[in-house]
Parts: C-alpha cells; sequence; structure tokens
C-alpha cells in the first residue's frame, strides 16, 4: 500500500507530466483559459488514462506478451486511447453539450496526447502490474488536472492585470507555465 501511495503521489506531483515531463502541452495550454473548462477537461483526461492503463496494462500482459508481439504495442495502445477518447467524446456531448461545445477542438486532441500514450508506455517500461500501473495512470491524470486547473486559475487573474504590450496574449501564458514547472520542480527528490 506505502508503496502505492508513493507511486501516486510521486506521478502527481514530483513528476508532474505537465510540468515535469513536458507532456500534454498542447490541451494544457490550450484549454487553460477558463477554470471550469479546465476542469471538463481534466475530468476528462483523468477518465481516459485511468481507464487506459488500465485497458492497456491487460492487453499488454495477457495478449501481446503471450503472442510474442510486444512490438505493436505503440499501436494497439494508439487504438484503445483512440476508441476511450470518442466514447468520452459521445458521452459529453450527450450529457454535457455545453463543456463538449467548450472543450472543442481540444477533446478529440486528447486522442493525440502524448501524456495518455506516455502514461501507458511508463507502465510497460516500469514493468508495473495491472493494479501499479492504474494507479500510476490515476497519479498522472490527477496531475495533470492540478496543472491545467492552476494554469486556468492563474490565466483568469493575468486577464485583469496590467501586461505591457510585448508581453500580452501567448508570451505571458508561456512565462507562467515556465514558472510554474520551476515551482514544481522543488518538490523533485522527494519521493
Amino acid at each position: 500500500m506505502k508503496e502505492l501511495l508513493i507511486i501516486a503521489i510521486g506521478s502527481a506531483i514530483v513528476n508532474n507530466v505537465v510540468l515535469s515531463q513536458f507532456l500534454g502541452i498542447c490541451p494544457f495550454l490550450g484549454v487553460s483559459k477558463k477554470v471550469e473548462t479546465a476542469s471538463g477537461m481534466g475530468g476528462a483526461v483523468i477518465f481516459v488514462i485511468t481507464i487506459a492503463s488500465f485497458i492497456t496494462s491487460l492487453i499488454y500482459k495477457f495478449i501481446l506478451v503471450p503472442l510474442h508481439i510486444s512490438y505493436l504495442q505503440t499501436i494497439v495502445f494508439i487504438l484503445v486511447i483512440a476508441a476511450l477518447v470518442q466514447f468520452v467524446e459521445m458521452f459529453l456531448k450527450k450529457s454535457m453539450p455545453s463543456l463538449y461545445n467548450a472543450l472543442g477542438v481540444y477533446l478529440p486532441l486528447i486522442t493525440t496526447n502524448c501524456a495518455v500514450l506516455g502514461v501507458a508506455l511508463t507502465n510497460v517500461q516500469k514493468d508495473y502490474g495491472i493494479l501499479t500501473g492504474v494507479v500510476n495512470g490515476i497519479g498522472t491524470s490527477v496531475g495533470f488536472a492540478i496543472a491545467i486547473v492552476i494554469m486556468a486559475g492563474i490565466r483568469e487573474k493575468i486577464e485583469y492585470n496590467d501586461i505591457s504590450e510585448s508581453f500580452q496574449g501567448t508570451p505571458i501564458v508561456l512565462v507562467t507555465a515556465a514558472l510554474m514547472s520551476i515551482a514544481f520542480f522543488g518538490f523533485s527528490g522527494l519521493i
């Protein structure tokens, strides 16, 4: 149990997928304009990464390895992730149309979000079991949600500040992301 807790905290905070590993930057920068939209994207990513971690671990352990076709892992993992994102997209379109419209093009981009594929490949590379892989997926996705919601909160506050013209827009967002990354690097070495 202690090991699982260390993996969860380590993947969420110490090795944050966005701010330490620099994966998933596109939705991080694109959807973090409002806290509501960012938390919706965070929830969708939590669902997709957690379920993808479970399904890819099962497929890898019980299909790819026994058949000696583990070299196909990347292709298989991408197909699983694409199917899960389609499921999330259909669910949000039906049950939460306002969030679906707010996420826009960034919702289908979860399919190509390298953070999702990165978690599945990390689980294989570190030889995690099914439970450990799922815990790593939950921790990583919660870390993504934390980072995107913090960034959205900061961006909402930035709108009301007087910023020089040369830093308005994307430059101040990139400076903010860099400062957040530096702050999260302060956690390195804790676990």
